[in-house]
């Protein structure tokens, strides 16, 4: 029996790969239900192909939007790269899915059997027992399990418990995510866009038929909050410099779905399991959000880990995880964390729009398919 400690994308997909495979467990969330509040996520071609061979995708596609253009541009609009998705299509089936966070996890969880799944069970901590593990709940209640598989996100209770010294950093920029139902021009419809100001920079992408998307990050300190009764004039007077298609999806939003997270990562860990123990997803890797990964990583260890154990239940199985995962998770960690500095250049961002404007078409399509194909089993 594995409990599977997290109900967000990566718990949830572990649960159905697991379903699907046969092989025992129980889900565990703390949250009564889930949240409602929250942006939008794109699924790219890796984490869809994951979509397919669970049997959700046509759900997926029929709730959110297909992204067949990908663009980073100046703040007044000027193309600096620009990615048409037919390529991704031929490759591999499909182009990137944007689709409101709560809609995806509303839609995995509702395949997920209810007996399987316990709400409001929050973990306090873990020991190990003869034969596997005991978990003990936030409301005292405990149970036995063989092992565990914390998915429970970048605060992971797990993780901590594991490894105490993981350290989590911040990357000297916070982000506001917002969601609107202000029409957008046609060239929205099926384009994420994101735009590239000085220290700042604005994303938009359609979720679906009446929604759209966006984030504004800047440099800022942490911990700082908002008072919503001037936050979407200072939001707007913040981007006043850029398209007015910004200043008008800020001012079309209500206030009540816009959202502020510091965007944070998990300083690179070397090991994700130890004993009976596994992490996975944000709780192993977590990453910023530069590069749109962040969720298709968490769902391609799900996809894999359980495949794994379906071949071999050992121990062992969890260092085959790590060593088949490892490179190209600690590769996006990476990359993204740098574009994000990149991102909000101040001195220097004519020279960054030039060297984007110029970089090789190909060298843009090798990292594409460097980050949609799933690794070889």
């Amino acid at each position: 029996m594995y409990a599977i400690i997290g109900a967000g994308i990566g718990g949830l997909t572990t649960a159905l790969a697991f379903e699907k495979l046969n092989i025992p467990y129980r889900l565990y969330e703390k949250s009564d239900g889930i949240n409602t509040v929250g942006a939008g996520i794109w699924l790219a071609p890796n984490a869809l192909k994951v979509m397919q061979w669970l049997g959700v995708l046509q759900q997926i596609t029929a709730a959110g939007n297909p992204i067949d253009r990908i663009t980073i541009a100046t703040a007044t609009l000027d193309v600096l790269v620009d990615s048409i998705q037919d390529e991704a299509k031929e490759e591999y089936g499909f182009s990137t899915i944007a689709i409101h966070r709560a809609t995806l996890q509303k839609i995995l969880a509702n395949i997920v059997p209810s007996d399987k799944i316990s709400w409001g069970r929050g973990l306090a901590k873990f020991s190990e027992i003869d034969g596997g593990v005991r978990l003990t709940f936030l409301d005292g209640t405990t149970a036995n399990s063989k092992y565990i598989i914390g998915a429970d996100g970048i605060n992971s209770v797990v993780r901590n418990q594991l490894f105490p010294e993981s350290t989590i950093r911040y990357s000297g920029q916070t982000c506001w995510r917002g969601v609107t139902n202000y029409a957008l021009a046609e060239d929205f419809n099926h384009r994420g866009m994101e735009l590239w100001g000085n220290q700042t920079r604005f994303g938009i992408s359609k979720l679906s038929k009446n929604e759209t998307s966006w984030f504004a990050v800047r440099k800022s300190k942490p911990f700082v909050t908002d008072t919503l009764a001037t936050l979407k004039k200072e939001l707007a007077g913040l981007y006043v410099d850029y398209t007015p298609v910004v200043t008008n999806l800020i001012r079309n939003t209500a206030v009540s779905n816009i959202v502020r997270n510091d965007i944070i990562d998990l300083k690179p860990l070397k090991q994700w399991h130890a004993n009976k123990v596994c992490l996975l997803g944000d709780a192993a890797h977590a990453t910023t959000p530069n590069m749109g990964q962040g969720g298709a990583q968490a769902i391609e260890d799900a996809y894999f880990l359980a495949k794994l154990i379906a071949k071999d239940s050992a121990l062992n199985v969890f260092q085959e995880f790590q060593d088949l995962r490892f490179k190209k998770v600690m590769s996006i960690v990476k990359q993204s964390w740098i574009t994000g500095k990149v991102a909000h250049m101040g001195f220097g961002s004519s020279v960054r729009n030039f060297i984007f404007k110029n970089i090789p078409k190909s060298l843009v399509t090798k990292k594409m398919h460097y980050i949609y194909q799933l690794e070889k089993e």
